[in-house]
C-alpha cells in the first residue's frame, strides 16, 4: 500500500463535513438518486439519509459509480423517524418548495448545521416534511420551466453550502468524523483485498499505523490466509 494513497485519502477524509448532509424523500429513479450521492461526495458529506418506504427503492454499488464508497446511505421507512433524528442532532432542515415563505437558496446559512431535504420526482417533499422544515427554499428560475431536475437542483444548493463553507475555512478545520467510519473508509480504501476477505469471513478490519499499514494479531493474519469454506 503506497504511503502516498494513504495521505491523500487522508487529507480527503480530514475534509469532511459530517454536519451537512442531504435527505432523499422518496426520490426513487436511480440515476438520480446516483448524481445527489456523487454531488455530496464531491462536496465532502460523508452521509444521507434516505426515505425509502418501499424496500425496491435502493442504490446499487455499479448505479452510484463507487461514490457509495464514500458516503454512507442511511434509510428510513419513513419520514418522522428520519427527521427527528436530524432534528435531535441539531439540524436546521431546509426543504426545496416553492411556497409562500420560501426563500432564495443563496439567503440561507449553510455553515450551520444543515439538513438539505429533496423531494419526490413528480409529487415533491411530503407534507410530514414541510412541517418539519425550518425553511423552505427556491432556486430562481428565469426560464419557460419552472423547477430543475431533483439532482440538478441538490448539486446547485450543496455547491452553494460549499461556497459558504469555504468561505468560512469550515474545509480548513472541519469537525472530525466518526472514528469507525474513519477506520472502515480508511480499511477499505487502502486495502481492498484485505476488507473483502474481512467481510467474506466475518471479521474485524484490523487497526492501521500511522503509515496506513495493517497492525494484526497473528490469529488475524492466520485467518486471513485460512481458506474459506465459502
Amino acid at each position: 500500500m503506497s504511503h502516498s494513497r494513504f495521505s491523500r485519502i487522508s487529507a480527503l477524509l480530514d475534509r469532511r463535513q459530517p454536519d451537512l448532509t442531504v435527505v432523499m424523500d422518496e426520490v426513487h429513479k436511480p440515476m438520480n438518486m446516483a448524481a445527489i450521492i456523487r454531488s455530496c461526495d464531491a462536496v465532502g458529506i460523508p452521509k444521507v439519509h434516505a426515505i425509502w418506504p418501499e424496500k425496491s427503492m435502493r442504490i446499487s454499488g455499479n448505479t452510484a459509480s463507487g461514490s457509495q464508497q464514500w458516503v454512507d446511505v442511511a434509510v428510513y421507512q419513513d419520514a418522522e423517524s428520519c427527521l427527528s433524528k436530524l432534528k435531535s442532532e441539531g439540524m436546521q432542515l431546509v426543504v426545496t418548495h416553492l411556497n409562500a415563505a420560501a426563500v432564495d437558496f443563496r439567503e440561507v446559512d449553510y455553515t450551520r448545521p444543515t439538513a438539505i431535504l429533496v423531494g419526490h420526482e413528480k409529487f415533491g417533499a411530503s407534507e410530514t416534511a414541510l412541517a418539519c422544515a425550518d425553511q423552505t427554499i427556491v432556486i430562481p428560475m428565469l426560464g419557460a420551466v419552472q423547477s430543475l431536475n431533483v439532482s440538478a437542483a441538490t448539486a446547485v444548493v450543496l455547491y452553494e453550502a460549499q461556497r459558504q463553507r469555504e468561505m468560512a475555512g469550515m474545509y480548513q478545520q472541519p469537525k472530525p468524523l466518526d472514528s469507525r467510519v474513519r477506520h472502515r473508509m480508511l480499511f477499505e480504501s487502502c486495502h481492498p483485498i484485505f476488507a473483502k476477505l474481512c467481510k467474506k469471513k466475518g471479521l474485524p478490519y484490523a487497526e492501521l499505523d500511522d503509515d496506513g499499514e495493517i497492525i494484526a494479531t497473528d490469529d488475524w493474519w492466520q485467518q486471513m490466509r485460512t481458506k474459506s469454506n465459502g
